[in-house]
């Protein structure tokens, strides 16, 4: 959450540094849950990962994206 709004106030700014390349957004919850706390909240989290082609579906009051175990990365 720190690292998502210090991104989305430095693009507020017009700062052009690493910091604002941070894709935050690819973080996800267990089970591949979006997060509400992240700025835009949940249709702001959606927006973003749909921009980038992920499929996100509705589950209750969660959105979920669908394939989600094919990005993991594995230590």
């Amino acid at each position: 959450m720190t690292v998502a709004n210090a991104v989305e106030e430095a693009i507020a700014k017009g700062e052009r540094s690493a910091l604002t390349k941070i894709p935050y957004w690819r973080t996800l919850k267990a089970d591949g849950f979006l997060n509400e706390k992240y700025p835009g909240g949940l249709e702001g989290h959606k927006k973003r990962l749909e921009k980038e082609g992920h499929k996100i579906i509705a589950k209750g009051r969660r959105y979920q994206v669908s394939d989600f175990r094919k990005y993991i990365l594995n230590s």
